[in-house]
This record gives C-alpha cells, structure tokens and sequence, in this order.
C-alpha cells in the first residue's frame, strides 16, 4: 500500500481546494443557465475549451506539494505521472479492465433493447485509435489522477485501510461532478437521480483504481492510463455519451463482480498483495 505518513490531515485541505478552484468556474456556468446574466466574454470563457475547472485536483495537489516539498517535491509528483517502472504485466488489466467492464455494460443494454447502437466511432478507426491521446491529454486523466490518486489516496491511506480510503475518495470525487449536472451539454447534464445513481459505480471505480495504484509502487502514469481507458471504452461504443440508468445498472453489476474478485484475492486491508 502507498501511504504518506503523518500527512493524512492535509488531504482535507486538498478536497477543498480542488474542489473550489473546479467549482469557481463551473458554479457560475450552471447559474447561467438558470438565468443568471453573465458578460459576453466571461460566459464565452467558461464555455470554451479553455475553462480550466478540471483542473482543481492537479491545481490543489501542485499548490499544497509546493507548499509541503518545495519544487523538489512538485518534481517528484510530476515524474510518477511518467513513471514506466511498475510491472509491464499491470498494463493488462490496467487497459482490458475497463473495455470489458463498461463496454460490455453498454453493449448488454443494447442487446436487451434499452439502447441504440451507434456504430460511428467504429465506423472510423483512425479517430478511435487517435482518441486515447486526446482523452488522456483533455478529458480527465491528466486533469484529475494528480490530484485524487497522486495526493489523496496516499494520504487517506496514512490512516485507514485501502478500502476505506477507497470508499472516502470515491463518494468525493463524485460529489465534485454535481455542478456539471445542471450545465447544459455536459455528461449527464439535467438528470440529478441518474446522477445520484452514480455514485455506487464511482465509488465502485474507485476501488479499482486503489487496487491499480497500490499494485504499479503508487504509479500515477497508471492511474492516468486507466481513466483513459475507462473514458475510452465508454465513449466508443456510446458517442453521445448519454447515459442511461439501465446502463449505469449494469456497470454497477459488472463492477461489483470485479471489486468482489479483487477484494477476495487481494483483500480490502492493501488491495495489494506486495504493498506496492
């Protein structure tokens, strides 16, 4: 397991950091869409791809290693973003995992009617290949595994159990999602009980990263690869991203079946065989 020793209070620090750093910027988007008069410019900025409400985890988890290691320390978090050295093996589960798990939850809802294929992803080969390279640099894995895996897990594991700190982290991170629910246009945008839904499958997700982390020496680099994967595998076979519950049901189910395994073989204490 990755444990920061005696740090464990200053992840309280990084929630609320990262959480109003994300929230300053997309707050006053979901307002606006309730009528709330904005001026041109600012609402074409919060609207535009250059909104950097994302990156509130890598913001806070820079801000407080600065605070806490110097640029030594920012360095040093930094380089676990690109850190190769964990066992090549990892990279099975770590890119395979998700394809089954939320894939086969889309295309299950698909075989038993409750979704329409859409086959346009498929339809062209280079932009599917092409597309882990943008998610990865755009859609959430660069923007956030800094911050929830780099810093707060091994902090939250200072003092509690994997599974603990797994349970702790996830339901977090999925509340720091709840102002996108009320933008228009974005991932799950209007549906706050499919929203609510949600957390069991993230916090679900959670565990798997947990398991990834500990078991890569606290690789960030793997965090990020299976985030991409994960938003990949979702995106390719459901372009529009519309989520429905019968397929959040049945991601749930799936990842309850491999949090179970994982639980079972490496136990909720490490979630690591070898403590990383």
């Amino acid at each position: 397991m990755i444990r920061e020793p005696g740090t464990g209070k200053r992840v309280w620090s990084f929630f609320l950091l990262a959480y109003t750093f994300s929230w300053l910027f997309w707050v006053p988007q979901a307002l606006e869409s309730r009528g709330l008069g904005l001026p041109a410019g600012v609402s074409a900025f919060l609207s535009s791809p250059l909104n950097p409400a994302a990156f509130g985890p890598f913001v806070a988890a820079v801000v407080l290693t600065l605070a806490d290691g110097g640029a030594g320390g920012v360095l040093a978090l930094l380089r676990r973003g690109v850190d190769l050295g964990f066992r090549r093996v990892w990279l099975l589960p770590i890119l395979l995992l998700p394809p089954l798990i939320f894939s086969g939850a889309i295309l299950l809802s698909v075989a038993v009617g409750g979704t329409a294929f859409d086959s346009s992803v498929l339809a062209n080969p280079v932009i599917a290949l092409v597309a882990p390279v943008v998610i990865l640099l755009t859609a959430g894995p660069l923007q956030e595994e800094f911050g929830w895996r780099g810093y707060a897990l091994p902090r939250l594991q200072s003092r509690r159990s994997a599974l603990v700190a797994s349970l702790i982290l996830g339901v977090l991170w999925w509340l720091w999602h709840l102002p996108l629910v009320f933008i228009p246009g974005r991932f799950m945008a209007g549906s706050l009980p499919l929203f609510c839904a949600l957390v069991f499958e993230m916090v679900l997700v959670t565990i798997l990263f947990t398991w990834v982390y500990n078991n890569t020496g606290g690789s960030i680099l793997a965090a990020m690869l299976f985030h991409t994967a994960m938003n990949w595998s979702i995106w390719v076979v459901l372009p529009s991203m519309q989520v429905t519950l019968l397929i959040v049901g049945l991601t749930t189910l799936l990842l309850v079946i491999a949090v179970s395994v994982v639980l079972r073989v490496w136990g909720p204490e490490r979630l690591s065989r070898n403590g990383g």
